[in-house]
């Protein structure tokens, strides 16, 4: 879509405001409105400014003017706004140098993608997340000097089974018992066709919806791939719609990878698949029908795993999650079909097109641009270096003898093991400046400093039943 036809899909559906976003280095969505009038193809060319010190990890305060460049073919109208919005997303440039701002993840994200195809090994990498989340009916916290709770509630979890609901009508899903029911049990099947439905009006390709593992609303809609830089965007607009039907529907959704203890946390497999042409790079005669290019990739990927996690796990939540025994890879290993390890490749389809492979370590509390860029650059690393995967594990690694369960490189246990890992190994990341230094060092300063060292200084709930007595 060129500016133009922004401007005429703004006449067509009586558009009256203008909804200009971008994202911050964490991964959320910021934005400002200007009346559609205020809107003409120069925009597309100058931008608008607006204050970058006020966002997370950008500008210090000296050098806080920011310009905001709406990019055409983002356009969608919002499907929630009483008044007729167009949405654009925007890249991020320094108005002094008009240069593209290098903290800027989606500029990150376009750079990698810029980077495969100079190369020479592939035109174009296609990306497809799959993003777990729950849906609940009630969220409470607090955190201060003398308090510190949280508490949720839905209404099909497994904990409110005896509750007085006046009448309690049953049909609640057991712990871990949440995969494919069919109403009653599935409480949110409307829910998420509105979400489903809402994200084919927004452009996207949903390929399906369905109710996951956990207990509590724990949900997933699928998203067919597409490239690096399209796909983040469509993840964004992904986590919006969820957000704001749920809000719709009087409820609350988040992409928290593990809100519940004892229950599955939410993931976010991420499919990747390189082509030159029409030519599907990872199809091959190798294991699971796989080309060397691809065990290549799975090698680099595995190579920098550690310093991928500080990027693709990036909360202190995160790493709740990657433990054994709740389908959480935390095996360094690839393998066909395996979901213990954190390398699947899927086999549901002999076609050469659909061989791909599946890193199943992230979660969907990533800034979808820093993950993809991450992880493209990782396998890249592997394919230019030959970088051999090791032998596959096709046996339940969780099921091993802890002697052989020893011999296979788990996943870091923190999010500051990782960033330690990423501090250590990052320099597959700055080839061709995809990743700058800065971008590293402020993304391990701020991670270390508002999460790792505020959860050190803040005693936890479960500390007073452990030591309050002592």
């Amino acid at each position: 879509m060129t500016p133009a036809e922004v401007l005429r899909l703004c006449r067509e559906n009586d558009v009256k405001a203008v909804d200009l976003r971008f994202v911050d280095l964490l991964g959320t969505w910021h934005h400002t409105t200007i009346p559609v009038k205020k809107l003409d193809e120069d925009v597309f060319e100058d931008g608008l400014g607006f204050d970058g010190s006020s966002i997370r990890g950008w500008q210090a305060i000296n050098e806080s003017d920011m310009l905001m460049i709406p990019q055409a073919d983002t356009a969608f109208v919002d499907p929630f706004t009483e008044l007729p919005t167009l949405n654009l997303i925007c890249n991020i440039q320094d108005p002094i140098t008009g240069e593209d701002y290098s903290r800027d993840p989606r500029h990150v994200a376009t750079k990698a993608a810029n980077y495969l195809t100079a190369t020479g090994i592939a035109d174009v990498a296609y990306f497809g997340p799959e993003a777990e989340f729950f849906i609940f009916d009630d969220v409470r916290y607090k955190q201060s000097a003398n308090e510190a709770f949280f508490a949720l509630d839905s209404i099909e979890a497994d904990w409110n089974t005896g509750r007085n609901e006046a009448p309690n009508l049953a049909n609640k899903i057991r712990q871990k018992g949440g995969y494919f029911p069919v109403p009653p049990t599935d409480h949110l099947m409307d829910v998420r066709n509105q979400m489903m439905r809402t994200m084919i009006k927004c452009g996207l390709d949903v390929e399906c919806q369905h109710h996951e593992v956990g207990t509590a609303g724990q949900s997933e809609i699928d998203l067919k791939y597409d490239q690096l830089v399209t796909m983040a965007d469509q993840v964004m607009i992904y986590k919006y719609i969820v957000r704001n039907v749920a809000q719709a529907n009087n409820k609350t959704a988040t992409f928290m990878p593990k809100p519940i203890y004892g229950e599955n946390g939410s993931g976010m497999h991420i499919h990747l698949s390189l082509w030159k042409g029409d030519e599907p790079l990872f199809a091959g005669t190798g294991y699971a029908g796989l080309s060397d290019t691809a065990l290549h990739a799975i090698g680099g990927i595995l190579k920098h795993a550690g310093a991928l996690l500080a990027f693709t796990n990036p909360t202190i939540n995160s790493y709740k999650r990657l433990v054994p025994g709740y389908e959480a890879p935390v095996n360094l290993a690839y393998s066909q079909r395996n979901r213990s390890a954190a390398c699947r490749i899927p086999v549901y389809s002999n076609s050469p097109k659909s061989k791909r492979i599946e890193f199943r370590c992230p979660d969907p509390s990533s800034n979808p641009y820093l993950a993809f860029a991450a992880i493209l650059m990782a396998a890249i690393d592997g394919i230019q270096n030959k970088i051999s995967p090791g032998d596959p594990v096709d046996t339940d690694i969780y099921a091993l003898e802890c002697d052989e369960q020893n011999q296979i490189q788990q996943t870091p246990a923190s999010l500051e093991q990782s960033l330690a890992a990423l501090q250590a190994d990052h320099d597959f990341l700055l080839r061709d400046e995809v990743f700058t230094q800065d971008v590293i060092d402020t993304w391990i300063d701020y991670k270390m400093v508002q999460e790792v060292q505020a959860i050190q200084l803040r005693p936890h709930p479960y500390e007073f039943s452990l030591y309050y007595d002592c």
